[in-house]
């Protein structure tokens, strides 16, 4: 039984790779009103955090300083309030730097998807295959069954070689994006505690007058708690509407979703706590990936893209993704 892959033919039956035959080897005192107290951990200036912790290693680390020198340098250049810099500067590197590793990561994954009619053909025909040899060698189920998962692999990493689309290079996005949301932060934590390499106190009295309506200290949590609660809406929000894009998740896919679910209501006290110039990247920075995220759902975004059509498209995808919001959260009794 043959059947042909990448313009090569599969091995007949007598060479399928048997498991069976060949086993694998085995704070800052200020004058004047007070100011809401941070936490150590907020507030502290990296000399007073453990000389050889990661904390103090990772507050003094070079990209740190880079990101400082970022958010110095749109402030110089631009003339806007410390808000307005720090907004700018969020939209700036999400736009550059995630949205177009999220339009690859969406190009990957549809590609994958793609794939999957093949692969159920190739599964279906190895499968049979198999069973044929383990009748006429007498394997036991386990041995037929650890020699299709061995050949399966091998054939799927063939098919993701062939058409270039391995799933891992999907998650470039997060080992991008998550870096970066990690250095901005302890850069303002760093500007707005005085702890920062350059410029130092000058830059924290300009954070704490650079903040607009009921924050107008970026240094100081916000004791309204609008912005934390914000963020964590904002959050959840993302989660829920890739959740409901996803039908029949596997029982680890559901695990995540939970998990991220509550980070994100975890991030609402602890956002709480720190300068609001953290929070306020934070809030900005999720507000892109929303908008990222419904931007990459978009036909004509998505062919301008180059992004390959697949069945789980849709040509109305925010209307479905209202219907399915009114549905699971309004409408059910």
């Amino acid at each position: 039984m043959l059947f042909r892959l990448g313009g090569r033919w599969l091995r007949p039956l007598p060479a399928l790779q048997l498991w069976a035959r060949d086993p694998p080897l085995a704070p800052v005192p200020t004058s004047g009103a007070k100011r809401p107290t941070l936490p150590v951990w907020a507030v502290a200036p990296v000399s007073a955090v453990h000389a050889n912790g990661w904390y103090e290693a990772l507050a003094a680390s070079s990209p740190v300083r880079v990101a400082e020198e970022v958010l110095l340098g749109v402030h110089a250049a631009t003339g806007l309030p410390w808000w307005g810099s720090i907004l700018l500067s969020t939209v700036a590197l999400r736009g550059a730097v995630t949205l177009p590793l999220a339009a690859y990561q969406h190009y990957i994954l549809a590609k994958v998807e793609n794939l999957q009619p093949e692969i159920k053909t190739i599964a279906r025909h190895l499968n049979q295959e198999v069973a044929v040899r383990a009748n006429q060698l007498g394997w036991s189920k386990r041995d037929a069954r650890l020699t299709y998962l061995k050949n399966m692999r091998r054939l799927i990493s063939e098919l993701y070689v062939r058409d270039n689309c391995h799933p891992f290079k999907a998650t470039v996005l997060v080992w991008i994006q998550l870096p970066m949301w990690i250095f901005m932060s302890f850069a303002l934590r760093n500007l707005s505690t005085g702890a920062a390499h350059s410029e130092g106190f000058s830059v924290q009295e300009q954070l704490a007058t650079g903040g607009i309506l009921w924050f107008p200290d970026l240094t100081a949590p916000d004791s309204t708690w609008i912005l934390p609660i914000s963020v964590g809406v904002i959050n959840l929000l993302i989660v829920e509407i890739c959740a409901l894009q996803k039908i029949g998740m596997s029982r680890f896919q559901t695990y995540i979703t939970y998990f991220v679910r509550a980070m994100s209501v975890l991030m609402i006290p602890i956002a709480a706590t720190v300068p609001s110039s953290i929070v306020l990247y934070w809030l900005c920075s999720s507000f892109v990936g929303l908008s990222q995220n419904l931007l990459l759902r978009s036909p004509g975004f998505r062919q301008l893209c180059r992004i390959p059509s697949t069945k789980s498209d849709s040509e109305t995808p925010y209307k479905d993704i209202f219907a399915a919001f009114n549905t699971k959260f309004i409408s059910r009794k």
